[in-house]
């Protein structure tokens, strides 16, 4: 019996297995490093390297050859970590090398290894501990890692572990991101190596001003809750300090006025000097601060206001070979990439996030069509120029020493080609060993309605428009911070495995999602329900007027995290238009999510109350006419099982009937591969009892 679509994209992590990412380049361009597993379904991620001189790849590290890696013994702060980076697989999932790749570090359940990469002669790093986020410093000489919460570093010569930095007590840790750094600003890391390997930046955490949840698993009771210092919206944030603490011992505090500036979004050490980036807690605005690493003294570089809030923009700041400041800025409409004090990309593109600065070149993503996403570079010679010119897909890009790896994502076929780059050529093809979907593709991509919605329809493989009406499922997330309608086959299978069970279904990213430039995200400032779902309405309608094969009488809509939150507002608000809802991991109360992501959009609940209480499904929770189905793990730490707890007690207060399904264990991605795979079908079923569906398709 063929396998199903469900257990295959739940086996294979939603085919990320077998993918090569992670990558690293030497210096001089002549060798990449990558991880990748050894085919679409094993989960033992492996480090790899290819030459680029004869364009050969070498497994360098298999983990099962070296350590068990079992979930069991993975430290709790590396599980936390991996749920925040939504880490999936395991064996080597992350390592660090120096700038010329000679070797890398990586970490398995704790220990420490150092491997090199030209004669993979691998050694174990002896801590006498549980090693958290080790880092190879710039010249491959000393590792630092986190024990304890304490900064501790070690030499690759065997030299013995020394203590930078120990905490004060429980509350704190030093080299650790807190919460919402690692899960909303998309900070990882809580220190920074200097170029010459000397000193490091360290991050200060306190939580103790953090107010605490308790994560418990019901199905175990013997076991304890775990303790979650958790900053819902409008309570005390971590305190963050910095600290420039020296292998010698030595420790200077970085000075700056925090109470102003409480959250640290990232930082850069190079051979230009020190810079931290700072934002007020309103994220209105947002400073570099040019830090003496002497003194610890700090001067303002540059500052950016903004009346809805300040953009954090991956992989800046950043500088030139001769220094000059790499930034963005929002101008005439757009994102628009900053050298120096020019804007060199024009208002008709998007700037998304900035790979890599080699010297006088800026690798950079942006959209000119928003469902695109394409790699530009930017030099004073050549000014901008498209990598691809013609491209329609999605193409994430690494460059060091004149080296560039491309990552290219499109509708032709699912999965990814990896090709690398030199001197105007391509010199190598690095292989995904990702399974090929057990689904193909029936897709029209579309711009709906006035406001010109970016959308995906999709139908039944093998169907022919006009031939029948089809229930309609609208498949979203929707909201603020991410973008699902991209020219990227990957991103519509689940969507299109709906569709085949007799569907029609609709993808639509309406205001609030990137891509469509600072206006277009800023549009849901204190209201990320109404226009939200408004654009839903909008596309569907414009659908159903393009396609007859539309059946309005019969509309679903299913969602997770933001999404589940939009599939349940859609039931509760418009019954008149949607007829039954799956509703994911929702925040049902915007007072029980994160202070950095909430009041970015709705500000602080004790300054703008009304924002709050217009968002909450718990307070409309008697208007629910329609079938609802809420979908939560017990062990979420990110939107926690209390969101659909309170919902589904004032849903019962008020009378008004529906299903909860509670998944034992799981977390907010809901992974494990049993779970992921009976949601679908239980999605799937509930929605054709709500529409009356009682045939499935042939």
């Amino acid at each position: 019996m063929a396998e199903s679509f469900p257990r295959q994209q739940a086996r294979t992590r939603h085919f990320s297995l077998g993918v090569p990412r992670n990558f690293a380049i030497a210096a001089d361009g002549g060798r990449v490093a990558f991880l990748r597993t050894r085919d679409g379904a094993d989960q033992g991620t492996c480090l790899w390297v290819l030459d680029i001189a004869n364009g050969e790849e070498r497994l360098v590290v298999d983990p099962r050859t070296v350590a068990d890696d079992d979930a069991g013994e993975i430290p709790p702060e590396e599980r936390a970590r991996r749920e925040r980076a939504r880490e999936s697989s395991g064996g080597i999932v992350r390592f660090s090398a120096d700038l010329q790749l000679r070797r890398a570090l990586f970490d398995l359940a704790g220990r420490l290894y150092v491997v090199d990469l030209e004669t993979q002669a691998l050694t174990e790093v002896a801590t006498g501990g549980v090693a958290i986020d080790p880092q190879l410093d710039p010249t491959g000489t000393s590792i630092a890692y986190v024990e304890r919460g304490a900064l501790c570093t070690v030499g690759i010569d065997g030299a013995a572990p020394r203590v930078l930095a120990t905490p004060d007590d429980e509350n704190v840790t030093y080299g650790l991101a807190e919460f919402v750094a690692a899960e909303e600003m998309g900070r990882q890391k809580g220190y920074w190596w200097s170029p010459d390997g000397s000193r490091l930046l360290v991050a200060r955490v306190d939580v103790s001003p953090v107010q605490r949840w308790h994560i418990a698993d019901p199905s175990n009771p013997e076991r304890s809750p775990v303790e979650v210092a958790y900053p819902k919206a409008g309570t005390d944030n971590a305190e963050v300090s910095l600290h420039v603490v020296g292998l010698d011992g030595t420790s200077v505090p970085v000075r700056w006025d925090a109470t102003a500036f409480e959250y640290v979004t990232t930082a850069d050490w190079s051979e230009h000097g020190l810079l931290v980036v700072v934002q007020s807690r309103d994220e209105r605005t947002m400073r570099i601060l040019a830090v003496n690493p002497d003194s610890g003294e700090t001067s303002v570089l540059r500052e950016d206001v903004d009346e809805s809030w300040v953009d954090i923009v991956g992989g800046l700041p950043a500088h030139l070979a001769d220094g000059t400041l790499v930034w963005t800025v929002d101008r005439d409409g757009a994102k628009r990439l900053l050298i120096g004090d020019e804007a060199v990309t024009g208002p008709d593109m998007q700037v998304r996030g900035v790979f890599d600065v080699d010297r006088d070149v800026v690798l950079f993503s942006g959209s000119v069509e928003r469902t695109v996403i394409g790699v530009y570079t930017w030099s004073r010679s050549d000014g901008v120029q498209a990598l691809f010119p013609d491209a329609s897909g999605v193409v994430r890009a690494r460059r060091a020493g004149g080296t560039t790896v491309l990552v290219q994502r499109g509708l032709d076929a699912p999965g990814v080609r990896v090709t690398v780059h030199r001197d105007g050529r391509e010199v190598a093809h690095i292989e995904s060993f990702a399974e090929q979907p057990a689904i193909a593709l029936n897709l029209r991509m579309a711009t709906l309605g006035k406001r010109e919605l970016r959308s995906a329809v999709l139908f039944p493989l093998g169907y022919v428009e006009g031939s029948a009406k089809l229930p309609v499922l609208l498949d979203p997330y929707g909201g603020p911070g991410h973008q699902q309608v991209l020219s990227a086959a990957n991103a519509f299978l689940e969507s299109q495995w709906f569709a085949d069970q007799g569907f029609a279904v609709l993808v639509t990213d309406g205001r609030g999602t990137p891509g469509g430039g600072p206006a277009w995200e800023r549009s849901v400032r204190g209201d990320v329900a109404t226009p939200v779902l408004e654009d839903q309405v909008d596309a569907l309608q414009a659908a159903a007027e393009r396609w007859s094969d539309f059946d309005l009488s019969r509309v679903a809509i299913r969602g997770w995290s933001y999404g589940g939150y939009l599939a349940a507002l859609a039931v509760v608000r418009r019954p008149d238009v949607f007829h039954v809802a799956v509703s994911g991991a929702p925040v049902t109360d915007w007072r029980l999510y994160d202070t950095h992501y909430t009041e970015r959009y709705l500000g602080h609940p004790d300054r703008e109350p009304a924002n709050y209480e217009q968002m909450s499904l718990i307070r409309q929770a008697g208007k629910l006419e329609r079938p609802l189905m809420l979908i939560h793990g017990l062990s979420d730490d990110n939107v926690v099982v209390a969101h659909t707890l309170q919902f589904s007690a004032a849903l019962l207060a008020a009378g008004r009937e529906h299903t909860v399904l509670p998944l034992t264990g799981a977390t907010h991605m809901a992974n494990d591969p049993a779970i992921a795979e009976n949601i679908l079908l239980l999605e799937l079923e509930f929605i054709r009892r709500a529409l009356g569906i009682t045939s499935t398709p042939a």
